[in-house]
This record gives C-alpha cells, sequence and structure tokens, in this order.
C-alpha cells in the first residue's frame, strides 16, 4: 500500500473549495512511470505529485493522463507539506521543468517558474463572469487545453475563470496555477482568480522575464491508501 497526502490547493479564506492533490511523500517506493501513472488514475485527482528527494525537492507530477514537467497547484501544494513535514518551505523544488524557488506570505504559499515549462493553455476570454459561470464544459470540443475567464472587476485585477483539459484527462480543473500564470502574464498585471466553484488563485507577473508567480492557500484533507 502507498500512503497518499490529500491536500486541496488554492482554498478560499475560509478553507472551502482548492483543487485536490495526491501527494506521496515517499516517492522512492513508486519508481515506474507506468505504476505511478496507475495511482494518479485510481485517486482520479488532475494532479499527483511523487517526490523523489524531500531534501533536494526532486519530484514527478503526473495526471490521468501523463507526465508533466509543471503545474501549478501540484508545486505550491509540494512546497506546502514539505513545509508540514521540516517546519520550513523549501527554498527551492525541482520539477521536470527546473527549479523552482518556492516561499510563503503570511498563510499563504508561492512559487515562481519560467512560463515556457507551463503546459500550452488557451485563454478565450468570455463576454461576462456570468457567461462564465454558465459553462458546462469548454465552448468547442477542440477546447481541450483551454482556460475560459472573463473580468469581475478589471480595475481589481479580478477574474472569473475555469479551465477544461480533456487532453490530460481531466474534464473540469477546479483550480489551474499554470494557466493563471500564463494569463497574468499574456496581461501583464497580478490578478486574483475565482476559478472552477470557488478557489482563489493569485498570480503576478515574475520579476525575471518570461516567469511568473503563483499563490494560495494549502489544507489538507483525509490522507488515504491505494
Amino acid at each position: 500500500m502507498v500512503h497518499v497526502t490529500v491536500l486541496r490547493v488554492f482554498a478560499d479564506s475560509g478553507g472551502s473549495f482548492g483543487n485536490h492533490l495526491g501527494l506521496v511523500l515517499d516517492g522512492a517506493q513508486v519508481a515506474g512511470a507506468e505504476d505511478r501513472l496507475a495511482i494518479a488514475r485510481k485517486l482520479g485527482f488532475s494532479a499527483t505529485v511523487f517526490v523523489d528527494d524531500i531534501t533536494t525537492g526532486m519530484l514527478a507530477i503526473f495526471t490521468p493522463g501523463g507526465e508533466l514537467p509543471f503545474a501549478g497547484h501540484p508545486v505550491v501544494g509540494t512546497a506546502w507539506a514539505i513545509a508540514r513535514e521540516t517546519g520550513q518551505v523549501p527554498a527551492l523544488l525541482r520539477p521536470p521543468a527546473g527549479v523552482t524557488p518556492a516561499w510563503s506570505e503570511d498563510d499563504l504559499t508561492w512559487v515562481t517558474a519560467p512560463l515556457a515549462g507551463t503546459p500550452p493553455w488557451w485563454h478565450e476570454r468570455m463576454d461576462s463572469a456570468a457567461a462564465v459561470d454558465a459553462l458546462d464544459g469548454p465552448v468547442h470540443p477542440i477546447q481541450d487545453m483551454t482556460q475560459l475567464w472573463a473580468w469581475e472587476d478589471e480595475a481589481a485585477g479580478a477574474v472569473r475563470a475555469r479551465v477544461f483539459a480533456g487532453r490530460l484527462g481531466i474534464a473540469q480543473d477546479e483550480a489551474c496555477g499554470s494557466a493563471s500564470m500564463r494569463l497574468c502574464a499574456a496581461l501583464g498585471r497580478p490578478l486574483t482568480l475565482r476559478h472552477g466553484n470557488g478557489s482563489i488563485i493569485l498570480a503576478r507577473p515574475g520579476t525575471v522575464p518570461g516567469t511568473a508567480d503563483v499563490g494560495g492557500r494549502v489544507v489538507a484533507d483525509p490522507d488515504q491508501q491505494v
């Protein structure tokens, strides 16, 4: 049996919502990619992380459809979980996309990463937040890696967003950090995104060109054995 820590990443201020994450802190016990993919599919979360070395922050990210080099909520959640295990947020994590700095601000956990390592999200702006709310899937089936969004308050940088990612085996992603990173970079400004059913993602362009920061609140759910 493999012990899985279960988190919700990008929860709201009351600890509700957030994107479920499965986290195997002793990732070395599941060495093969096929075995890791099988666990990700069995859990059914949008992402499962295998931490290969908690000291160096080496990790692998699997969706039900395969491995990713980087994704926002898995890396933010891993930083939070390692901090809970060791007493401090790791300065660096090492997903396949490369070295990723991590830190905390108040009760939020943040990471920064090159946008080149993020999945190739497409962004589709809609007429209103109500139009985003009314979606029950992408506007067209070919939008299988798409963040649909609209301004809730443009002056304040408040966005309503949802992500559909059939290409990754994810009908709808409750809170997609990497898509939000790409959106804030495209718009050139910090954003607060009300994502999915009510998750809250903070994203802002990075201080280094070609990077972006993403942060949010992480809470723990009951662990699982698979």
